[in-house]
């Protein structure tokens, strides 16, 4: 009994980089550009597969920082306790609150794409009323305490991976058919002189970083991997390439079946309509299914997370204590789902699918470029003497990465920094409240 005492159980080393790399691409999905391609086409004026390209570079010099700053605190609280503990505990809190938004407005979002797909595929039922059945299913599943194992993450990632796999064959026989071999080599997805300006492809680029949410799931882990300082930089820079590169191939590929963006008949399931042109009805029959799953299991997963973190602010006093209600029964903050798929459901009949990827973004980038200048406060406060930690790496790299997150998240639409700096005068207020009252401190438990 001492041995046991003496020993408490405790998270074991046991993930290598490759492990890391395949469970954050289960997190960020092989489809996840697939939903903003129409938006980012007509935002960028036919150049959605560079504003992929330009995210891609700001997330793998933030992914950078993530990776060093992951080896120093590895915790779940990710940019919360990176720049709670490197730069002050208030921009923590207010880093923490930005996060916040993001955890809300997932399940939103994926209520919205799932009922305009459903609505694609059923269109006997309004929008509405997909939107109440997709919100009232996500809701019902989680009440019973149901949620998608490792498991069904694997046996989902191989099926889109699959599916997006037999859309990339059929993309390109359609092309070679059409025009021969060269035609899949193209710069106009890329660069067309005619219509290329570069603030609506940076406009648009703030909307196409969505692509890469989740990414930094993989820093969590940073308690279960091999030698955490090199392998979790690495298993997030290799998340973030292989999305980049593999979801721009799919855009770039699409482009070309169908190039003109002004005759879309809808910019949120444009990617179904090049899928039916390539594959016949069957292909968009099958990448429609796909989508409608992995936007269920993703609005499952954040609704959990959301209830989750509401559960433990009302515990904490931080949020009334009707938030730290538990159901006897299920052991899950029933009231607080119940909540979460009401805002979803109403949300999703107020804002679009683009206005809400760019709130998401808005508190996403806030957040990347806090982790940024966390590596810059470490590094100067070492010395620049720690491994990793020097004026190139410490310094020149994570200040580009700030720079970069900054270009894009300034382009974001007038409405939605509104919004989102709205949300944030919020945050503030509700800190400074917090801050003048006896009782514990209002800090964000993500662990939980």
């Amino acid at each position: 009994m001492a041995t046991a005492a003496a020993n408490p159980p405790h998270l074991r080393r046991v993930l290598g980089v490759w492990e890391l790399i395949l469970y954050g691409i289960v997190l960020v999905q092989p489809i996840a550009p697939v939903p903003l391609f129409g938006i980012a086409q007509q935002l960028s004026s036919g150049h959605a597969v560079t504003t992929i390209v330009l995210a891609m570079g700001a997330m793998v010099l933030t992914a950078i920082s993530y990776g060093r700053m992951a080896a120093i605190y590895p915790s779940a609280g990710s940019a919360y306790t990176y720049v709670s503990r490197s730069l002050h505990p208030t921009a923590g809190f207010l880093t923490g609150w930005a996060m916040f938004l993001d955890y809300l407005l997932v399940p939103l979002i994926c209520t919205i794409y799932g009922a305009i797909t459903l609505n694609r595929i059923f269109p006997a039922i309004p929008y509405v009323g997909w939107v109440a059945l997709f919100a009232a299913a996500m809701t019902l599943i989680n009440l019973r305490g149901i949620k998608f194992t490792a498991n069904a993450s694997w046996v989902l990632m191989i099926a889109t991976t699959a599916c997006i796999s037999a859309f990339l064959y059929l993309a390109i026989r359609y092309l070679v058919e059409a025009g021969g071999w060269p035609s899949l080599v193209s710069i106009q997805p890329l660069y067309n002189p005619s219509t290329f300006r570069l603030s609506t492809v940076l406009t648009a680029t703030s909307v196409a970083a969505l692509t890469y949410g989740g990414f930094d799931g993989v820093t969590t882990l940073a308690e279960e991997v091999h030698n955490p300082r090199r392998n979790v930089m690495l298993a997030a820079v290799g998340v973030v390439l292989f999305t980049g590169i593999f979801g721009g191939l799919q855009i770039y590929i699409a482009q070309l079946v169908w190039p003109d963006y002004h005759t879309f008949g809808n910019l949120e399931t444009a990617f179904l309509d090049v899928s039916r042109k390539v594959g016949g009805e069957w292909m968009f029959q099958s990448l429609a299914i796909i989508l409608i799953v992995a936007s269920l299991g993703s609005a499952l997963t954040a609704q959990t997370g959301v209830a989750r973190l509401l559960y433990s602010m009302g515990r904490s006093s931080a949020l009334p204590r009707v938030f730290a209600h538990i159901d006897e029964r299920t052991a899950s903050p029933t009231w607080n789902i119940i909540l979460v798929g009401i805002v979803s459901a109403i949300g999703a009949l107020i804002l679009n699918y683009e206005r809400s990827a760019e709130l998401i973004n808005f508190g996403a980038f806030l957040a990347f470029m806090g982790v940024n200048l966390s590596v810059i406060r470490h590094s100067i406060t070492g010395k620049f003497r720690e491994a990793g930690h020097g004026w190139f790496t410490g310094a020149v790299l994570p200040a580009l990465g700030f720079l970069f997150c900054l270009s894009i998240w300034v382009n974001l639409s007038r409405p939605a920094q509104i919004v989102g700096a709205l949300w944030f005068a919020g945050g503030v207020l509700i800190h400074i409240v917090q801050s003048r009252r006896n009782g514990p401190d209002f800090t964000f438990d993500f662990d939980s």
